[in-house]
């Protein structure tokens, strides 16, 4: 059975277990890292030496790293469905995986989601704090231009592409921010919060984050 180490409430290991869900591979999570801690401990550091998670046990394949857990479990139990065995499509999914990860993610969760929700707001950087949701917004705004002829970010099923960024749509969705209007972006994660995975794995309350800087 698949195993996997990390809390509900991460959202690298939501990543991780919206994919688990989709591909409905039977597993067993379990709870680690923020609150729980155990990410110290020699056994959990000889799964990943860098102590975080999301790391997975595949009947002995340790896999650390929510990029690379998601790029093994579609290629081992996709089929092809979410991480194409053509090079060529299967690079057209992975730019925008990067793109999210490098790009959007850290303006949304440095900048809005750390910055601005779970900082105490005695302890707010104001500007800073316009900033990200002003370079988020242009992010949206780019992806809502993308989305008018597509229903999913590289055509007309979910793949891999969908799960970085569509995974930050429930909490940017759901703090009190100023964000441009983006119909299509808005039908996306519509699409998004249709699928039982979805609602399963990444639609956890956070509400019990908010102000505490602690992981």
């Amino acid at each position: 059975m698949l195993k996997v180490w990390g809390r509900r409430s991460s959202f690298n290991v939501q990543k991780v277990m919206w994919l688990t869900g989709e591909l409905g591979l039977e597993h067993e999570r379990i709870d680690a890292g923020g609150s729980f801690g155990g990410l110290d401990a020699p056994e959990f550091r000889a799964r990943n030496p860098h102590g975080l998670v999301p790391v997975i046990d595949d009947g002995g394949i340790i896999v650390w790293e929510s990029h690379a857990i998601l790029r093994y479990l579609a290629a081992r139990y996709g089929g092809g469905a979410f991480w194409n065995e053509d090079p060529a499509r299967r690079a057209e999914a992975d730019q925008w995986i990067e793109w999210a990860q490098t790009t959007l993610l850290p303006n949304f969760l440095n900048g809005i989601f750390w910055g601005f929700y779970r900082t105490p707001e005695e302890r707010h950087d104001k500007k800073a704090i316009e900033r990200a949701i002003a370079r988020c917004g242009e992010h949206v705004l780019m992806l809502d231009r993308l989305l008018a002829d597509r229903p999913y970010l590289c055509g007309d099923r979910i793949t891999l592409a969908d799960i970085p960024a569509g995974t930050m749509l429930y909490r940017y969705y759901g703090l009190e921010i100023t964000r441009p209007a983006a119909p299509n972006v808005d039908a996306w994660y519509a699409r998004l919060r249709e699928r039982p995975a979805y609602a399963a794995h990444v639609m956890v309350p956070f509400e019990e984050l908010k102000g505490r800087l602690a992981f």
